[in-house]
C-alpha cells in the first residue's frame, strides 16, 4: 500500500457526502440482515421504520464525531487512534440508545420489546455500531490506500516519460542546431526554443495536467525537430476537423511519445521515410485520435495487436511507453477511455478515444499552425 503524506490525516474522511453514504448503507444493510433473519424476532413496517431510524439516526452521528475530531485522531498513532474512534463510536451510541429507552419507555410506545432490558439494549446497540464503524473506515481506509497507489503509479509513469526524450535524441539535436548555425541561424534560434519547450514539458510532466491544444503545439514542435533531421524522409499530415475542444484537459505528455514511436520504430527504420498522419475530430461525447504511419513488418515479441485503457493486458514487446499511456489515459479518464495499436499492410496505426469533458468544449479556433506541415 501506498504511503501518505506525512501531514495527510491516516483516517478515513467522513465529512464527504460519498462517505457519509457508505455509513448510512452499511447501517441500513444490518437492519435488513436482522429483519430478514430466520427464528428472530416478528419484524412488521413500524419496526422496520423505527429500526431504521435509529440506527441511521446512530450511524450520522458516529460520522459526525469522526468528521469533527479526524485531525485530532490522525496525530494519535494508528493503534491508538483507531481504538479511540472505535470507543467514542460505541459510547456516543450507548447514550443515543439510553435516551431512545428511556424516551420509550416513559411514553410507552413499546418500540423496545419488553423483554430486553436497559443494559442489553445500550451494549447491543453500542457493539453494533462499534463493528459497523469498525467495518466502514476499514474499508474506507483500504480504498484511500490503494487510491493512492494508483495516484503513485500514475505519477511513477510520468515520471518515466520524463526519461522518454533519450539522450541520443538530445544529441542528434544538438548535432543538427550545431550545423544550422552558421548557414541558417533563425531555424537553429527556432529548433533550440522548440527542443527548450519539449525538454520543459518533460521535465513537468505529472507535475499538472495539459490541454489539447498544448499537446498539440508540443507535437508539432518535436516533428519540427525531427524534420530538421530527417529532412524529406519524414512527411506529417494534419487532419483536424474543426471544431475541436482544444481546452479539454489532458495529461501531459501523452501524445507525443506515440509520435515519437512512429517516427522512431517506423518512418526511420525506412529508406525512402514516410509520412505520420495524425487526424483529430470530436465524435458526440469523444474526442478521437487516430496516429497512422507506415512501418517495417512487427517482428515476433515487437508489437501489441491490442491496447485497452481499460485492461490490464501483459506488457510484451518493446511497446511499454503505449501501456504506460494507456494507463495513464485509464487514470485520468477512467473506463471510458479508449487506445487500441495494430500494425496492417504495412502501416501502424493508433487510436484514441477520450471522453470530452464539457468544461473542454470552446474554442473553434485550430492551434494557429498550418494544418500540413512538409521538410
Amino acid at each position: 500500500m501506498a504511503e501518505r503524506a506525512p501531514s495527510e490525516p491516516w483516517l478515513p474522511d467522513l465529512c464527504r457526502l460519498p462517505r457519509l453514504a457508505v455509513m448510512l448503507g452499511m447501517a441500513e444493510l444490518v437492519v435488513v440482515v436482522l429483519a430478514l433473519a430466520p427464528g428472530g424476532a416478528h419484524w412488521d413496517i413500524d419496526r422496520f421504520v423505527t429500526g431504521s431510524a435509529f440506527s441511521l439516526w446512530l450511524a450520522l452521528t458516529a460520522s459526525v464525531l469522526l468528521c469533527v475530531s479526524r485531525q485530532w485522531l490522525s496525530k494519535l498513532s494508528q493503534p491508538v487512534g483507531a481504538a479511540v474512534a472505535l470507543f467514542g463510536s460505541g459510547a456516543v451510541a450507548a447514550l443515543g440508545a439510553s435516551m431512545a429507552y428511556v424516551i420509550d419507555d416513559s411514553l410507552g410506545y413499546g418500540l423496545v420489546p419488553n423483554n430486553v432490558s436497559m443494559p442489553r439494549f445500550l451494549w447491543g446497540s453500542a457493539a453494533t455500531t462499534t463493528l459497523i464503524v469498525a467495518v466502514v473506515l476499514r474499508y474506507l481506509y483500504v480504498n484511500d490506500g490503494w487510491a493512492a497507489q494508483v495516484r503513485a503509479s500514475a505519477r511513477a509513469e510520468a515520471d518515466a516519460l520524463q526519461a522518454r526524450i533519450k539522450p541520443h535524441f538530445l544529441f542528434n539535436s544538438m548535432n543538427t542546431i550545431a550545423g544550422l548555425v552558421r548557414s541558417d541561424p533563425v531555424v537553429a534560434e527556432r529548433a533550440v526554443l522548440d527542443l527548450s519547450d519539449l525538454f520543459r514539458a518533460a521535465l513537468g510532466a505529472g507535475e499538472s495536467d495539459s490541454t489539447l491544444r498544448e499537446e498539440i503545439e508540443l507535437c508539432e514542435r518535436y516533428f519540427a525537430i525531427e524534420q530538421l533531421r530527417l529532412r524529406n524522409r519524414l512527411r506529417v499530415a494534419w487532419r483536424k476537423a474543426e471544431p475541436l475542444p482544444w481546452r479539454m484537459p489532458m495529461p501531459r505528455l501523452v501524445l507525443q511519445p506515440l509520435l515519437e514511436n512512429a517516427v522512431l520504430h517506423g518512418i526511420s527504420r525506412l529508406p525512402g521515410g514516410g509520412e505520420v498522419e495524425v487526424e483529430l475530430a470530436q465524435v458526440g461525447d469523444e474526442l478521437a485520435i487516430c496516429i497512422r504511419n507506415p512501418a517495417p513488418p512487427p517482428r515476433e515479441g515487437d508489437i501489441l495487436p491490442t491496447l485497452d485503457a481499460g485492461n490490464d493486458a501483459p506488457r510484451t514487446g518493446n511497446r511499454h511507453a503505449q501501456f504506460s499511456i494507456a494507463q495513464r489515459l485509464r487514470y485520468a479518464y477512467g473506463p471510458g477511455a479508449r487506445m487500441t495499436a495494430a500494425w496492417h499492410e504495412g502501416y501502424y496505426q493508433v487510436d484514441l478515444r477520450l471522453p470530452v469533458a464539457t468544461a473542454g468544449a470552446g474554442s473553434p479556433e485550430g492551434t494557429g499552425t498550418a494544418s500540413k506541415r512538409t521538410a
